[in-house]
């Protein structure tokens, strides 16, 4: 459930669950060696950086920048000693003007802007000046690159509904709402009844035609109960 003020946004992009991704360039002699990490909180994020910078104690630069929350609210970079604005902003620039195209949608809220991932680049330097252009390019590239080949997946708020029903109805019920399309979450068989709960997408129509579904299923006798909401990975439409 969600426990926090709720965002405006009701989907967006970001990394599939798993491993930090790692992707490598070889610019001008320097290695750019980039790592994303899927992160929800910004503990997750600097945790990040202080993992690698143990891991490349060696390498003279652990640049950063993530990006937290469905609206993107905490925006962080660092240039970790490299001249101010040639890494850190490149990298959240590159993060923020990342759009996934959602099929058949427009809308900015759609799921297209990337959100909950943290970048890293650790720069190992190989003897050739790049000059403040040649490292905005290079930052930016490696954050590009590696997002070019991360497997990213999308996140979708649904709103959680559910129904009191007797304990003869809800088999018969929860077969006509699936064969509807609707999304079922688990039932529940309490002693007097059962409660039969289903996520729908977090939009208007949606809601109104599942309570139309609803009611037409049970004559009008069972209405859909509001029971908050959650997020959950979906794959892309």
């Amino acid at each position: 459930m969600e426990s926090e003020e709720e965002s405006r946004a009701t989907s967006y992009t970001t990394l599939a669950p798993g491993a930090d991704f790692r992707h490598e360039l070889d610019i001008r002699r320097s290695r750019f060696i980039t790592v994303l990490r899927r992160s929800p909180t910004e503990e997750s994020a600097r945790s990040l950086v202080a993992e690698l910078r143990r891991e490349f104690h060696d390498a003279r630069h652990h640049c950063s920048a993530f990006v937290i929350g469905p609206d993107r609210m905490i925006q962080r970079s660092s240039d970790d000693g490299e001249p101010s604005g040639t890494a850190g902003v490149p990298m959240l620039e590159a993060l923020i003007r990342r759009e996934t195209a959602v099929r058949g949608t427009q809308e900015a809220n759609d799921g297209g802007h990337l959100s909950d991932v943290a970048a890293v680049v650790v720069r190992y330097f190989g003897g050739i000046l790049l000059g403040a252009g040649g490292l905005v390019r290079a930052y930016s590239e490696s954050v590009s690159s590696a997002l070019d080949l991360a497997p990213l997946v999308r996140r979708r708020r649904l709103r959680l509904s559910a129904m009191e029903i007797r304990h003869s109805d809800a088999g018969r019920l929860e077969n006509e709402l699936r064969a509807a399309g609707l999304v079922m979450a688990p039932t529940e068989y309490l002693p007097s009844h059962a409660v039969l709960r289903v996520a729908l997408p977090d939009d208007a129509r949606d809601l109104a035609d599942a309570h139309a579904r609803v009611s037409s299923l049970t004559a009008g006798m069972v209405e859909l109960q509001p029971e908050g909401a959650e997020w959950v990975d979906v794959n892309f439409d």
